[in-house]
């Protein structure tokens, strides 16, 4: 499926979101949260290759949505090198931001499971509505993305453009639930691979995921 080309009808608009490509914690399985740590040489070959997906099949965007993380950041960055759209408007804002895992920050996955215990920790991790201490729970998350999204991304939508959301897990979570109208029981069970492009299209106002919609990429 091609983009649709800039400046088309609302009927035509696309929106991307994008999970970051692998972090230096990712790889460390540790909770990263709002903490900023940069790409692996992994996440850099995912994003590279996320945009030469993109490439491959004609996608063109109007403008770039982005959190304040680095991690979010060098992702979109080098999706728009492949692209060949480096002069693409971005907006950056921390409403887009991961999740924060408050005390979990920087721990260990397992040291953390041994912490807390198995069962307390999987509570954090996999509800919707349970926030882990000085954190956020996904529906917390939810609660400052939806709003960004009905005031900045969602008219740009409605204008008929062309929107990349590079940003995070949870972050893109919240917008996922929105988009396909899921419970919070459905999106916390929603597994979002680093780098792989998601594509929406639109029928009048309700979103369309449009699966196996990417050319195969050439690494």
């Amino acid at each position: 499926m091609a983009g649709s080309p800039r400046g088309g009808s609302n009927s035509d608009r696309v929106l991307v979101l994008v999970r970051h490509g692998e972090s230096e914690w990712n790889k460390l399985n540790l909770f990263t949260g709002w903490k900023d740590p940069d790409l692996t040489e992994k996440g850099v070959a995912e994003a590279r290759q996320a945009g030469r997906r993109l490439a491959a099949d004609g996608f063109e965007f109007d403008v770039a949505f982005t959190s304040d993380l680095k991690r979010a950041q060098r992702t979109l960055t080098i999706i728009l090198e492949e692209l060949g759209e480096t002069s693409l408007p971005i907006h950056q804002d921390q409403r887009l931001n991961e999740r924060d895992y408050g005390d979990l920050s920087g721990l260990n996955k397992d040291e953390a499971r041994k912490r807390w215990g198995e069962t307390q920790v999987h509570i954090w991790r996999r509800s919707y509505d349970i926030a882990p201490p000085g954190g956020e729970s996904l529906k917390d998350t939810a609660v400052r993305v939806l709003p960004y999204y009905h005031a900045q991304i969602e008219p740009a939508l409605d204008a008929g453009r062309n929107v990349l959301v590079v940003a995070h897990g949870n972050s893109l979570r919240a917008l996922i639930m929105h988009l396909e109208q899921l419970t919070g029981e459905e999106i916390v069970a929603r597994e979002l691979g680093t780098g792989v492009p998601i594509i929406y299209t639109f029928d009048g106002g309700r979103a369309i995921r449009q699966e196996n919609a990417l050319a195969p990429s050439k690494v």
